[in-house]
């Protein structure tokens, strides 16, 4: 009789599960290891391309190269470029002024350099009697009053308006000799001048030759006095010495003044003690304070923007000056504020005017009691300024006052203001 009996179904050796546990390589050495994920070489990608020197060295190389771009954009706005690279760069009305005038020399200070003056005239000098002197308030020029000038000389006076130092084409800046510091950046300033002065090899070709360092010149370098330029810095004596030596040299007095903006703070005491060479004083809306917001030409970033940008130039001056000043007139404000960096000459004369003038005192004098006086004011400014002219208008009670719808500057409405001027000539003088 056979048995019958039933073997174990084999497995295929794919579908068999390990029953066995691993072993460690010691007692097992010939077993492999099993090779690792793929998914696990996307870590040392990502440090390979992290430690790669190349891209460490691109972002560098850029780094450097936009540093290097605005350094040199920035020092391009604050150095002082050259005359000629100046008067190229202006408009085609700017140089048509210039070639009309004519610049004289003015000394700003006892033991100072003299500085030019440039100067702009209409009509002719030896057949008229009357002659009318305009000072304007800072950050403007001659060229903003071409206009006035030219009827003035078409109804027989003659006219003359000059740019204060500092702006427009007048001189902006001086030599002045200071004393050396002793920080690290005034002597690496000392050291790149003695440098560019010598030359970079200097010293080792001067050791080549004699065997020894020129430790005597260096000395005296370093001790010596440095030229340094400087912005003009006028306070009111500097302007009205400035003023006097102007109609002096062209043999204008007796002159009617007519002042602007903020020139009256910077001649009042000219017209003091000069009494006998005035003839009238018309003040066109004149204040403590230029119109222009010289703050905004203190402040870095802002100050590019609003003087690099001329659509931005002209919404400050339409808000601060005048809404009626054509796209010319603010173009030749702005190129005459960047032209060989004025605005920093005109910032700081504004910084030192007399904010402690008191007009009616001034008025109430007794050099200036018998100046017959005009006050020409905008009435449509604001409710603040209207009520600055009738103070002003109150505390010079012999002055005649008029208004007018020109804004703080109104030279744009140039009829208006030859009527004012007509009117102080042919006045009770």
């Amino acid at each position: 009789m056979a048995i019958i009996t039933e073997e174990p179904e084999i497995q295929p050796q794919n579908d068999r599960e390990p029953t066995e546990e691993p072993t460690s390589p010691s007692k097992d050495p010939k077993r492999k290891p099993k090779p690792k994920p793929m998914t696990q070489t996307k870590p040392q990608t990502q440090a390979q391309t992290q430690n790669n020197p190349f891209v460490f060295w691109f972002y560098f190389t850029v780094s450097v190269s936009l540093v290097t771009l605005l350094a040199i954009g920035l020092s391009s706005l604050y150095s002082n470029p050259d005359p000629k690279s100046f008067f190229l760069s202006l408009s085609t009305p700017l140089r048509q002024h210039y070639s009309k005038g004519r610049t004289i020399k003015v000394q700003l200070a006892q033991n100072q350099p003299s500085s030019e003056v440039f100067v702009l005239e209409s009509g002719k000098r030896d057949f008229v009697s009357e002659k009318v002197v305009i000072v304007h308030g800072l950050g403007l020029s001659s060229f903003s009053f071409r206009k006035v000038l030219d009827l003035l000389g078409s109804k027989g006076f003659h006219g003359v308006v000059f740019d204060l130092p500092g702006n427009g084409f007048s001189d902006k800046f001086m030599e002045a000799s200071e004393e050396r510091g002793s920080g690290v950046l005034e002597r690496f300033k000392d050291a790149y001048a003695l440098i560019k002065e010598k030359g970079i090899f200097w010293a080792f070709d001067n050791m080549v030759e004699t065997g020894q360092i020129p430790y005597e010149e260096i000395v005296s370098h370093y001790s010596e006095k440095r030229s340094v330029v400087k912005p003009i810095v006028l306070g009111s004596e500097e302007m009205g010495l400035v003023l006097g030596q102007v109609i002096e040299t062209l043999g204008l007095a007796p002159v009617h003044l007519v002042l602007h903006d903020s020139s009256l703070g910077m001649v009042a005491n000219w017209v003091l003690k000069n009494s006998e060479s005035v003839r009238s004083v018309t003040l066109v809306d004149t204040g403590l304070r230029p119109a222009l917001p010289l703050c905004v030409l203190e402040v870095p970033v802002v100050r590019e923007v609003v003087l690099g940008v001329n659509f931005v130039y002209e919404w400050l001056i339409r808000m601060c000056c005048s809404r009626g000043i054509g796209g010319l007139d603010v173009a030749a404000h702005r190129m005459m504020l960047n032209g060989r960096d004025g605005r920093r000459a005109v910032v700081a004369t504004g910084k030192k005017l007399n904010s402690s003038f008191d007009i009616a005192e001034w008025g109430g004098l007794d050099g200036v009691k018998g100046i017959p006086m005009q006050v020409v004011w905008c009435s449509v400014w604001s409710k603040e300024w209207s009520e600055e002219g009738r103070k002003v208008a109150d505390a010079l009670p012999q002055a005649k006052f008029v208004t007018h719808t020109g804004g703080r500057w109104p030279q744009v409405r140039i009829l208006t203001v030859l009527y004012c001027m007509f009117l102080t000539v042919y006045g009770d003088l």
